[in-house]
């Protein structure tokens, strides 16, 4: 099965999630989509379709990012480009940590939201969705995970995501919880 994606994190992380050691990156050569949706959703399903018509295959695809409460939701779908490059991992940390710089603990709340999809050619679409709570600390802890997960500590846990092991990150992260309600949407609907 092709995941509609070029981030080889992201790829390890749902092959754990799965179990599945047969999942595959979009072939390089099908050039990316415009992700110009305003939700998780549409834009995974933007990544999913255009890789499942230029394939002939099911696809499945995810679109997550970090929702900060004092933002409003910023920077949502923008997470991955918040500092202006898209994948700028510690620009983006660091730009979101400048701009809350002010605000106290008590008002740091934030989730990853994620929303996993699953694509057939000509075929229907099944969408799943995640979310983990939590808060931002002020200064980034741990060497695991990628992009914020290294300043959000989920609720109920006194460690960042990114001090959390693979398997225990997965257990609760917004993207396995959406992808485990994927699989189950998947058995009710095609297998």
């Amino acid at each position: 099965m092709i995941l509609a994606s070029r981030n080889p994190h992201k790829l390890e992380e749902v092959k754990a999630i799965l179990g599945r050691d047969d999942l595959v990156l979009s072939p390089a050569n099908l050039g990316e989509p415009i992700e110009n949706d305003v939700t998780f959703a549409g834009n995974a399903l933007i990544k999913a379709r255009y890789v499942a018509e230029r394939t002939g295959e099911a696809v499945i695809a995810d679109d997550s990012g970090l929702c900060v409460d004092v933002l409003g939701g910023a920077p949502g779908v923008f997470s991955a480009r918040w500092c202006g490059r898209h994948g700028a991992d510690d620009e983006n940390l660091h730009l979101l940590l400048n701009q809350i710089q002010d605000i106290g603990d008590e008002f740091r709340k934030a989730k990853f939201v994620c929303a996993a999809v699953y694509v057939e050619p000509g075929g229907q679409d099944i969408i799943a969705t995640g979310v983990m709570a939590g808060s931002l600390l002020r200064e980034p802890r741990g060497d695991g995970g990628f992009g914020y997960d290294p300043i959000f500590v989920p609720e109920g846990h006194d460690v960042t995501a990114a001090e959390l092991s693979p398997e225990e990150k997965n257990s609760i992260s917004h993207r396995g919880q959406a992808f485990r309600a994927l699989v189950k949407e998947l058995e009710r609907h095609v297998f």
